[in-house]
């Protein structure tokens, strides 16, 4: 039975069962995996870097700008996304930051936000350079006519300045590939429209409601950089603000032409009591410092020097006023040439370059007022008895400490004069009223009592 029961195969039969089962693990293997698959999670898109860009376009907007696209590039951030807000600015800090924007290796996405914000004046020239231009509701963009800041600039030099910055603004409206007649007719004509006209203008590209919106509209576009073109894959992405660190937050602060005014008119009070009062310190340290932080500031604003004078101009006068008694008039002059130096401090047709009558009046008002209050404080006590030296000791009363007779000695105030006495010989204790002062010598007389009699 043994040959026979070999005969049946078994072992074969076992060896086939394997072969049979390899297949199966291979597909058991394959589902396992198909089923894993899903909860691997994709990779996550990268992050999209974010700015907000508000007020005057100065040298230290610039600044910021450029730190932001060197901070985007150095993150691998697919896009950087400015939020703009802008009454308009230096010429030459927006031609820099075009040129940043133009030659970028992040693709740069200007959004003017949040609602009820412009782009105007050298606004329009960034959003025309942004590879993506989009507005929020509610906000207008334009009148980019250039102006001469601080005046001196005559008819033919304007249509010069004009017609430059016609041809830029339309090269670079043709590079993005958007209306550059439109752009043309912003700086010659000094029009301005609503976002939903530059939209059906192709001044822009799209109007989002919010960053998340934005992000979600550009998604898929391709982007043309100087290193070639790249897709925007934006949609749900994590944004990323780029923080403004302390030194730009304060450089951009003082560089406010309200800012710069105080710091300058502080500077120049501190000044004028240090050298009034030698040796106090603190006045001129406070104005040493607001001075030349004023002088940083003007550098990137336009000063109209006329403004500057009669501002020293009615300094000067008001510390007159002090020495020289004019009842009144050089007071009066003083504060009238302040007023009108700050207002034409800086001259300028932009707003955002112009110091705010709430910043001008109680600045002269409490300037002058304080020079008043000095001038008023001197007369006060121009008025008063003299306290000290020989004129001072007239008057006061002194008791005798060494027999006058006629000479002796008197204690005035804790200290003992030599005194010569008028009349009668006057004995230690007795009350003498001083009437004259002959250098170290006092003139005395007894002094009458209480009742009048002597």
């Amino acid at each position: 039975m043994r040959p026979g029961r070999q005969g049946l195969g078994l072992v074969p039969a076992r060896v086939g069962l394997g072969s049979v089962a390899t297949p199966a693990r291979a597909c058991l293997v394959l589902v396992v995996a198909l089923l894993l698959m899903p909860a691997v999670a994709p990779a996550a898109p990268a992050p999209v870097a974010t700015i907000e860009i508000e007020g005057v376009i100065s040298p230290v907007t610039l600044r910021l700008v450029g730190i932001a696209i060197d901070r985007a590039q150095a993150e691998r951030a697919q896009a950087l996304v400015i939020q703009l807000d802008t009454p308009g600015g230096l010429e030459r800090s927006m031609r820099a930051i075009v040129q940043r924007m133009m030659n970028a290796e992040v693709p740069v996405v200007v959004y003017v936000a949040p609602t009820g914000s412009r782009a105007a004046s050298a606004g329009v020239f960034i959003t025309m350079a942004a590879h993506v231009a989009a507005m929020a509701p509610a906000t207008n963009i334009g009148a980019a006519s250039p102006v001469a800041l601080g005046g001196g600039a005559d008819k033919t030099m304007m249509k010069k300045i004009e017609n430059d910055a016609a041809a830029f603004i339309r090269t670079v409206a043709l590079e993005r590939g958007r209306n550059a007649d439109w752009a043309e007719k912003a700086v010659r004509e000094a029009v301005a429209i609503t976002e939903r006209e530059a939209l059906k203008l192709k001044v822009i590209d799209l109007v989002a409601d919010s960053v998340p919106d934005l992000l979600e509209k550009i998604d898929g576009r391709t982007i043309k950089l100087p290193k070639g073109t790249v897709t925007l894959a934006t949609k749900g992405a994590p944004v990323r603000p780029i923080e403004i660190g302390f030194r730009d937050r304060f450089l951009n602060i003082i560089t406010d032409p309200n800012v710069a005014y105080v710091l300058m008119m502080l500077g120049m009070l501190g000044l004028f009591f240090e050298l009034s009062n030698p040796g106090v310190i603190l006045p001129g340290v406070i104005g040493g410092i607001s001075l030349i932080l004023a002088f940083f500031a003007f550098q990137s604003l336009p000063i109209n020097y006329a403004g500057l004078l009669l501002i020293l101009f009615g300094i000067v006068l008001l510390v007159a006023e002090i020495k020289i008694v004019s009842h009144g008039v050089l007071a009066i002059g003083g504060m009238i040439s302040m007023a009108l130096g700050s207002l034409m401090l800086f001259d300028s047709p932009e707003v955002g370059f112009r110091v705010s009558w709430w910043v001008i009046a109680p600045t002269v008002g409490a300037t002058a007022g304080l020079f008043l209050f000095v001038v008023a404080a001197g007369v006060r006590a121009l008025g008063r008895p003299p306290a000290t030296g020989a004129e001072g000791l007239i008057g006061k009363t002194a008791t005798v400490r060494e027999r006058l007779g006629p000479e002796g000695q008197v204690m005035v105030s804790g200290e003992i004069w030599r005194a010569v006495a008028e009349g009668e010989p006057l004995e230690p204790g007795a009350q003498v009223r001083i009437v004259a002062v002959d250098g170290l010598t006092l003139t005395v007389a007894k002094a009458e009592a209480k009742g009048g009699v002597a």
